[in-house]
């Protein structure tokens, strides 16, 4: 049986996340599907779009999450998990991943997509800014530099910052020191 047609009868031709029977479609879970019915789902493009684009998140349609969250399908767990982790600031979303239970070998699936997420994605800085290589910022708090016996001062300028493989941390010069810094902790300049 195709994948399509599979995916069509375990779903009731409806989005496996928000149950939408409009413009349906086979969606791959990244990062590393097989195009199998285990590792695909039915979506519809509304939850396709926000799901590859954090910036159109529109939160209401997620409230969908605390019914999907318990399908017994692993696949619709995971992308459940990685929404509700995306949604975490919001109360009613970290009151669903408070409840939610799902085998660890599915969590670890769940959290593979996030961290893949997260490494691929651009440095930001407290307000959301995206970092470039070579930009200035400052501290927004004080940090105990670790190995260098020192606090680096809320305010503290840090020019010519360079990039790491993670965009959780960036590295820049600080007292005459280069380390490396928590972007979580920095405004760009």
């Amino acid at each position: 049986m195709p994948v399509e047609q599979a995916l069509q009868t375990r779903s009731n031709s409806q989005c496996e996340l928000c149950t939408s029977k409009d413009s349906l479609s086979v969606y791959l879970v990244p990062p590393d599907s097989d195009g199998s019915v285990q590792q695909t789902a039915y979506l519809c493009a509304a939850c396709i779009d926000q799901i590859n684009d954090d910036k159109e998140i529109n939160l209401n349609h997620w409230r969908c999450l605390s019914d999907s969250m318990w399908s017994q399908e692993p696949v619709i767990q995971v992308l459940s998990y990685r929404m509700l982790h995306k949604l975490s600031s919001e109360s009613w979303a970290q009151d669903a991943m408070d409840m939610l239970y799902i085998e660890d070998d599915v969590k670890h699936w769940a959290e593979q997509g996030i961290a893949a997420e997260q490494t691929n994605g651009p440095t930001r800085d407290c307000n959301g800014t995206e970092l470039q290589a070579g930009d200035n910022v400052t501290l927004v708090k004080d940090l105990k530099v670790k190995g260098a016996n020192f606090i680096a001062k809320q305010g503290t300028m840090v020019r010519g910052i360079s990039l790491t493989d993670n965009p959780e941390y960036i590295e820049g010069k600080v007292n005459g020191t280069k380390i490396v810094l928590v972007s979580a902790y920095l405004k760009k300049a």
